[in-house]
This record gives C-alpha cells, sequence and structure tokens, in this order.
C-alpha cells in the first residue's frame, strides 16, 4: 500500500487501509492525552467560541508545572509568543514543531530548548503556571496545527 498525502498518513504492508499521524503523549499524568472539556473560561475543543474569535486548536489536560513531551519524533522550529497582552506574561510562551508530516504549536510550554530534534517520549519542556493567569481554568497545553485547521483527528 502507497500513501502520499501530504506525508499525514503511515503505512505498511500489513495494513489493509493507511493510518494518520497519532500524537503520543503530551503531559505526564495524563497519558490518554484528555482534553479539557469545559470550565468558566470556555470549552477546550476546537471551534469553541471566544469572546472575540474561536478556538483554533484543541487542549490537552496539564498540570502545572508537569513535564510536556513530544508526541513523536520532532523538530523543534523556534519560539511563538501566544499573547501580546503584559499581564499574561507568565504563560507567553511555547514552540512550532514538526515531525510526522505535520507542522504544530503547542502553546503555554516552556521549552528545554527552541530548536534541535526531540524522541518520541523525551521532555520538551514544562507547563507554565496557567493558574497565575486563569485561576480556575483546567490547565493544559493548547496544540494549534500550523495552518489553523483542526488537529481532534490526529488524538
Amino acid at each position: 500500500i502507497i500513501c502520499s498525502v501530504l506525508k499525514l498518513t503511515v503505512c505498511t504492508s500489513v495494513l489493509p487501509e493507511c493510518e494518520m499521524a497519532k500524537f503520543g503523549q503530551l503531559c505526564s499524568g495524563n497519558s490518554s492525552n484528555r482534553r479539557r472539556t469545559g470550565d468558566n473560561w470556555g470549552q477546550g475543543q476546537y471551534g469553541a467560541s471566544r469572546t472575540d474569535h474561536v478556538h483554533e486548536g484543541i487542549d490537552i489536560v496539564c498540570n502545572d508545572g508537569a513535564t510536556v513531551y513530544a508526541p513523536f519524533d520532532v523538530k523543534l522550529n523556534g519560539k511563538v509568543t501566544v499573547y501580546t497582552n503584559p499581564k499574561k506574561a507568565a504563560i507567553n510562551d511555547g514552540i512550532k514543531l514538526s515531525g510526522e508530516g505535520l507542522c504544530f504549536k503547542l502553546f503555554y510550554v516552556k521549552p528545554d530548548s527552541y530548536s534541535g530534534v526531540v524522541k518520541k517520549g523525551q521532555r520538551i519542556g514544562t507547563l507554565l503556571p496557567m493558574q497565575s493567569v486563569y485561576p480556575g481554568i483546567t490547565s493544559h497545553v493548547h496544540v494549534q496545527m500550523c495552518d489553523k485547521s483542526d488537529p481532534t483527528k490526529y488524538f
């Protein structure tokens, strides 16, 4: 079987169909990549309503200070600035990554490095203190595709 849809699929001769890339565990303490549902700050699914826009990613539950892992072999492609508001400086960090044919960003993560290569399951960094900016929110890593398409199918 041969697949070539922008490298978004992985195939072997054993499988009857092609399989899409799937994210491995992102956060310590959440081996199933459980998603943020609702809290006083909103919903964590793609397309959820916000005050002035829609949510352009999905939120994977992760405790403040938890270790964030590479979901598959990834290349670290630089810093992402999440906010322009200085009141949110405590969580204003993230990283752009690529791997498995995908380009995506992780928000609210302080990476150990902004460049290089990290193997699946190895540490990328730590979750920043979301509670200090959004008290009562379900702390999480925000996963957003570079083209802002829906990442849900990769989980």
